[in-house]
């Protein structure tokens, strides 16, 4: 009988939380447009609002300030713009800064054009280079509009944290407006919208263990919003045309409040359990490197390198072995290429690396068995190098 699989890929995707697949199963049965302003309508529209409660809750942010889209790639398209309105004053965004490190998401810089982007460095470590993100603010020319500044809360690499709060402070005195990607983040580690000083928060559901297919942009305030990608109806209260995928949103508010649940019981768990696996990697190969070891990162992530082991050689090793894991970010079509992450980072470019990431559902034994995996196919590595 074929062993089962080891699922340990949860910054890929998270599998779907009980909690959001019962909240899906009940909302099948609600039958409204959230938009009708009859009875099933307005079930419909309760519903959606409860989740926008709850996501706002994880985010420490108000329900008026959520804006729920088809994903985080769509909010991240949303507010990577030059176009802003203060109410019903226009602003213009002239330039916009993001991370070496950011996710393809927000590396494509989202409405501008390319040559108003711009890539603040990174130091060896991944974080990024507050000096030089206050040179260049201190550059921007002020006089063409506003700077905008997208970083990460947590790589999705290698879990790295960046330092949000001294950037924020950075770009509040600049005068600009600031972007959190907390995808990776979102459940992991504690996010308040205020307390990190960002403008907007970028939040995904099926990173949390909710469905796919929805996400949510969240601001700060009301006042100051993106001028809106999908145009139509209005819904969204204008923000976000389209009507309402009623049932992933509410099954992204089921998982929400479950990720905020026990938060600091279950992530010191995953963090001890992460700390097994790496230790049970060093035993078996000395020589294996753990990119942000030494840093903060959130406690579900090791990014590491194998020295002479191909990422895509050692994704497949790992798949034959039972064992789901990735090569780095899962949102690029399944390409396996060199990672611009380690690359910024100062690494050789052709350095592969796999990425372990583990959830609220992952064992012991699970460690246990990856930790044999890992052992057995750094052993044939050794093989292969005496034999050639």
């Amino acid at each position: 009988m074929a062993a089962t699989r080891l699922y340990l890929d949860w910054n890929a995707t998270a599998p779907l939380h009980p909690a959001a697949r019962e909240a899906m199963l009940r909302a099948m049965d609600i039958q409204g447009n959230p938009n009708s302003v009859h009875g099933e309508g307005r079930a419909a529209r309760a519903a959606v609002e409860a989740a926008r409660r709850q996501v706002a809750s994880l985010t420490g942010a108000e329900p008026a300030h959520v804006v729920f889209t088809s994903g985080a790639t769509e909010a991240a398209n949303m507010v990577l713009t030059p176009e802003f309105r203060m109410g019903r004053t226009p602003l213009v965004v002239s330039h916009l800064y993001i991370s070496a490190v950011e996710h393809p998401a927000v590396r494509e810089g989202g409405r501008f054009a390319g040559d108003n982007v711009s890539e603040i460095p990174v130091a060896s470590d991944g974080t990024v280079d507050l000096a030089a993100l206050e040179a260049m603010l201190a550059a921007h020319d002020k006089a063409s509009g506003l700077p905008m500044v997208a970083i990460m809360l947590a790589n999705n690499e290698t879990g790295i944290l960046q330092p949000v709060g001294e950037a924020a402070k950075l770009v509040q005195a600049a005068g600009g407006l600031f972007v959190v990607d907390a995808v990776q983040a979102a459940g992991r580690v504690p996010i308040d919208i205020n307390a990190i000083g960002a403008d907007f928060l970028i939040v995904s559901s099926h990173k949390i263990g909710g469905p796919k297919g929805a996400g949510a942009l969240v601001s700060r305030g009301e006042v100051l919003m993106p001028k809106p990608l999908i145009h139509g109806g209005g819904q969204e209260k204008g923000h976000r045309s389209g009507t309402e995928n009623t049932l992933a949103i509410i099954g992204f508010g089921a998982a929400a409040e479950a990720a905020a649940a026990d938060f600091e019981v279950r992530n010191a768990a995953i963090a001890s359990l992460r700390s097994r696996l790496e230790a049970g990697m060093e035993l078996a190969a000395p020589d294996v490197i753990i990119h942000g070891k030494d840093g903060p990162r959130v406690p579900n992530t090791s990014f590491f390198t194998l020295p002479g082991l191909k990422s895509e050689t050692g994704q497949i090793a790992f798949d034959l072995e039972g064992v789901a894991i990735s090569a780095g970010s899962a949102c690029s079509s399944g390409k396996v290429g060199e990672s611009h992450v380690l690359v910024a980072m100062g690494c050789d470019p052709k350095l592969g690396a796999l990425r372990i990431s583990l959830g609220p559902t992952t064992t012991e034994a699970d460690i246990d068995r990856a930790v044999a995996a890992f052992s057995r196919i750094a052993a044939r590595r050794k093989l292969a190098g005496a034999a050639a």
